[in-house]
């Protein structure tokens, strides 16, 4: 079973089989997330020769890895990534699991899918990767970039015509920004608001308290 090549490259992959591990829907697929093609709807069991056969319940470090792997998948970071951005928590004031899923939330390529120019995380990646869009007025190619209260996040004028951004843009137009983003989908801009709150995070269920006590040990 391939799960992941190696813990410290990026997953490439079927994104779908990483669902189905952990036995819940991650929107990594955008739309077809969304629609009855999703893998999870026919196949909602563990991949491999054995998947059905898995139903072993996890309890302590088990629990608190899977919770964490989650996670790492749903905003596409790397271990070593996720552990950086675990430490900053950490030393800031307030919950660590709560900062920690700010911090995830305000990384540049999650912005771009919260405002509506990706239909998935991992497009809103390669967006950025590709130098679709600016920040404060420079291009920007880093999606781990952290995104504060008054930066100004656009798509670059060279790109307003990108089929992806349009696409995106009208697939998510049901979808509405978070309060921490106010975002102008005509103009393909937006301006960042304040501080993600803890309930306008991801839409999957998570207990990030799990991660704060396995990396606590």
């Amino acid at each position: 079973m391939v799960e992941e090549q190696n813990t410290l490259a990026r997953y490439i992959g079927p994104v779908c089989r990483q669902c189905r591990r952990e036995g819940m829907k991650l929107y990594l697929k955008g739309e077809r997330c969304h629609s009855d093609k999703c893998a999870i709807e026919k196949r909602n069991f563990v991949p491999g020769q054995h998947g059905k056969d898995r139903k072993a319940k996890l309890v302590g470090y088990g629990l608190q890895l899977r919770e964490k792997q989650k996670v790492r998948r749903v905003y596409g970071v790397l271990e070593r990534q996720f552990r950086n951005t675990f430490e900053r928590a950490a030393h800031q004031k307030g919950i660590t699991g709560d900062n920690l899923m700010a911090g995830l939330e305000r990384r540049l390529d999650s912005a771009i899918y919260r405002m509506g120019f990706a239909t998935s995380r991992p497009q809103a990646r390669q967006i950025v990767r590709h130098g679709h869009i600016e920040l404060n007025g420079r291009k920007c190619n880093i999606p781990s970039a952290q995104v504060k209260p008054g930066d100004v996040i656009s798509v670059r004028e060279t790109s307003k015509n990108n089929p992806t951004i349009l696409g995106a843009r009208d697939a998510t137009a049901h979808a509405p920004a978070p309060n921490w983003i106010d975002v102008d989908r005509d103009g393909l801009t937006g301006r960042i608001q304040g501080l993600p709150k803890r309930d306008e995070l991801v839409q999957i269920q998570l207990n990030e308290q799990l991660i704060v006590e396995l990396y606590s040990k």
